[in-house]
C-alpha cells in the first residue's frame, strides 16, 4: 500500500511539474517561430524538409515535431487570407482603372497562386508550433516522456 500512494504521488508530482512546462510555454514566440519555419523550441533549427514536410526531430535540439495534426487547417486559411485579400484588390482595382478582363484574370491569377504558395508552409509553420505551445496531440507526451527517462537514466546510474 505504501509502494502504491508512493508512486501516485510521484505521478501527481510528475504531471503537476508536466502541466507548469508546458504553461511556460509562450504561445505568441513559438509561432513567431514557426512562421518563420523555425523549430519552437530553439528557433534556430529548421522545421521543414520539404515544401510542406515537417521534420520528425529538430536537427538542432532534438525536440520531437512528429506529433502535429496540421492536416488541412494551413490550406483552409490560405484560402481564407487569399480570397478576401484578393477580392478587395480586385474590386479596388476595376473600381479604379478598368482594366482589360483578360489582363486583370491573368495579373490576379498569378497573385493568387504566388501569394499561396508563400502564405502555405508559413502557415503550416504557425500551426505546428501553436500544437507544440499549447501541448496539442501528444506534443505534452513528448515532453513527459523525455522527462522521465531523464529521471530513470538518474535513478539507475545513482543506484
Amino acid at each position: 500500500m505504501k509502494g502504491e500512494s508512493a508512486s501516485i504521488r510521484l505521478r501527481a508530482e510528475d504531471e503537476e511539474t508536466m502541466s507548469e512546462e508546458i504553461e511556460e510555454r509562450e504561445t505568441w514566440p513559438a509561432v513567431w517561430k514557426g512562421w518563420r519555419r523555425r523549430c519552437p523550441n530553439c528557433g534556430s533549427g529548421p522545421m521543414m524538409s520539404g515544401y510542406l514536410k515537417v521534420r520528425d526531430t529538430c536537427p538542432v535540439c532534438r525536440e520531437e515535431l512528429h506529433h502535429h495534426r496540421a492536416d488541412d487547417g494551413p490550406a483552409y486559411v490560405t484560402i481564407l487570407l487569399v480570397g478576401h485579400l484578393m477580392a478587395i484588390l480586385m474590386h479596388v482595382t476595376f473600381v479604379i482603372y478598368r482594366p482589360e478582363p483578360l489582363t486583370m484574370a491573368t495579373v490576379f491569377t498569378v497573385g493568387c497562386v504566388g501569394l499561396s504558395l508563400y502564405l502555405l508552409p508559413r502557415l503550416k509553420g504557425a500551426i505546428v508550433a501553436f500544437q507544440w505551445a499549447r501541448g496539442m496531440h501528444g506534443f505534452e507526451l513528448s515532453s513527459q516522456m523525455t522527462k522521465g527517462q531523464n529521471a530513470d537514466n538518474g535513478q539507475q546510474t545513482s543506484g
